[in-house]
This record gives C-alpha cells, structure tokens and sequence, in this order.
C-alpha cells in the first residue's frame, strides 16, 4: 500500500471534522427510543432514520399505500423534528415483502417527493420484524 500526500492531507481533513460531529439522538413527540434503537440520530449535517414500518393496528387499511403512506409520515417525524424537511432527503432505502406491491409503493412514495425525488434503493425481502408488515422505508437527510 502506498501513501501519498493527498491520501495524508484527506486524512488530515476529514478526521478532525468526523472526531468532532456528535451524535445527537432523534425521538419525535409520539415515538419512542429504545436500549437498542432510536428513531433517527443526527451528526453534523446528516440526518440517519431507522427503518420506519408502516403497519397499524388501530385500522384495517393495511395496503401497501396505507403501510408506504404511514411509514414515510414516521420518517418524517424524524426528519422534521431535527430541523430539516423531506426536501432534503438525499437516499431512501425501501424494504417490501412482495415485489409486486411496488407499484403501490411507488404511488405513495412519489406523494412525499413530488419534485426532485432522493436517490433509492429498493430491496425485496423474505420477512420483517412484524409479520403484517409490507413495507419498511429508512432515509438519509442533509440537515439544512
């Protein structure tokens, strides 16, 4: 492996400013943290959420629009209670159960990002940790 000064001057650069952003837990009014889990933290200028799943048992509309729909409005709570705005998600990673429940998804995705949309990575998956789940969305913002 060999060093060279640009590798040592990005060293140089990006160390201090990491070993100086602090994690700052998110926990909206309404949710909760947990001993192994918070809704979202925040450190510097980006703004990680958990994964949000949109599942509800306070009502039977449990379509994958409800679940994408509920979800995104947990993400953002999150987002919003650090100071920024949906405008300024950068990367969204979905999670669905079904592959053909992505259409679905991708209508009420698209309502939470009419213009400009983030980047996104969208995964099928066997499971998730609730078995009425369909769909789990986790972002990434700038807080600006």
């Amino acid at each position: 492996m060999r060093i060279t000064s640009v590798s040592l001057l990005v060293a140089a650069v990006v160390a201090p400013s990491l070993a100086a952003a602090q994690k700052q837990v998110i926990v909206p009014q309404g949710m909760q943290a947990s001993a192994t889990l918070s809704p979202g933290t925040r450190s510097g200028d980006v703004i990680y959420t958990s994964g949000q799943l949109g599942v509800s048992r306070d009502t039977a509309d449990n379509t994958i629009q409800a679940q994408t729909k509920r979800s995104l409005e947990a993400v953002q709570k999150v987002v919003e209670a650090a100071g920024s705005s949906m405008a300024n998600v950068l990367k969204c990673t979905v999670f669905l159960t079904d592959v053909k429940d992505f259409q679905g998804m991708n209508s009420a995705y698209t309502q939470f990002f009419p213009k400009e949309p983030p980047g996104r990575s969208t995964v099928v998956v066997a499971a998730l940790v609730s078995a009425a789940a369909k769909v789990e969305i986790e972002c990434i913002a700038a807080a600006r």
